[in-house]
């Protein structure tokens, strides 16, 4: 009998401490952001721009220069967009398109990429400040290496297309003249 109460004492203390343990999804996971977080990409939880959509979603961010902006536009997966969307390629639709036609140099890569892409990949996001992909983290980090170039020469080519002018400071704007 007293074997038995010190295997069940045993077994209360141990078995917190095995929750503690991260499983190997999350141990992928966390390789996953740390290879990403080297390579420039900041990752934050948050919610993404979808409707009726709760909680929080990995967010893989590429900034944008400073002084060159990117444009605005919003892209979904078919399966989480409504049909009443713009098709724009292969099975993305526009929830918010950009204002301007967007160059053959970003174009053509960003098709490529689309096609790409893994299927929990929903929403590929651009602000002026930065270019955001929304998936769920479902490939391991040798797999993600593998779009990193192709994400970082899309921010590349859609930098500087901001939908409003960049404002320079006051002071930039009044050097060449002397007010006396």
């Amino acid at each position: 009998m007293e074997w038995l109460i010190i295997v069940l004492i045993l077994m209360f203390v141990i078995t917190p401490v095995m929750w503690l343990k991260p499983s190997p999804q999350q141990k992928r996971q966390m390789a996953l952001r740390e290879s990403a977080r080297k390579q420039g990409v900041a990752i934050k939880m948050d919610k993404p721009p979808l409707h009726h959509f709760r909680g929080a979603m990995p967010a893989y961010r590429w900034y944008y220069p400073q002084d060159a902006p990117g444009p605005t536009f919003v892209l979904l997966r078919e399966g989480s967009a409504s049909a009443a969307l713009e098709l724009y390629h292969a099975g993305w639709r526009w929830r918010i398109a950009p204002l301007r036609e967007l160059p053959d140099n970003a174009t053509d890569p960003f098709k490529a990429l689309l096609e790409r892409l893994p299927q929990d990949a929903l929403v590929i996001e651009s602000t002026p400040h930065s270019l955001t992909l929304w998936w769920w983290e479902s490939q391991n980090a040798e797999r993600f290496t593998t779009y990193l170039d192709d994400f970082n020469q899309l921010r590349s080519a859609l930098g500087g297309l901001s939908d409003r002018p960049v404002s320079k400071p006051l002071g930039a704007q009044n050097a060449g003249r002397h007010i006396f």
